[in-house]
């Protein structure tokens, strides 16, 4: 069982690839992620294959939180209350309806008031 209390952003599973210390802690156990992380870490263009490969792995030790009509209906509240891309809001969404702190060094997140946020500042 998985009580990481946290859901990690795109950005900071890119950092953990690359090997930056200062966002080990997030990443240690299985960290969440929301299903458009998976589809934004594997759907850039022009991947070598071993960089795929590592990406995959990478996913693998993830536990992906699958899009649900709770998540659908979240989304579109913070589309219309707030300006933000529709990926941020889906990966929002989904930390606020799954209770988890979202970990990103996004600042456009700190707009969304319900959202729980440790908002990291990369070095």
């Amino acid at each position: 069982m998985n009580d990481n209390p946290y859901m990690i952003d795109t950005n900071i599973l890119i950092y953990a690839l690359y090997g930056s210390e200062f966002i080990k802690q997030y990443v240690l156990s299985s960290p969440f992620i929301s299903f458009v992380t998976e589809i934004e870490i594997l759907g850039q263009t022009n991947i070598e294959d071993a960089e795929l490969q590592t990406r995959q792995l990478a996913l693998d030790y993830c536990t992906i939180i699958p899009f649900s009509n709770l998540i659908k209906k979240r989304t579109i509240l913070l589309k219309q209350l707030y300006q933000i891309k529709l990926p941020d809001a889906i990966i929002a969404a989904t930390a606020i309806i799954e209770g988890y702190t979202l970990i990103s060094a996004d600042r456009g997140f700190k707009k969304i008031n319900e959202l729980s946020l440790i908002l990291l500042k990369v070095i």
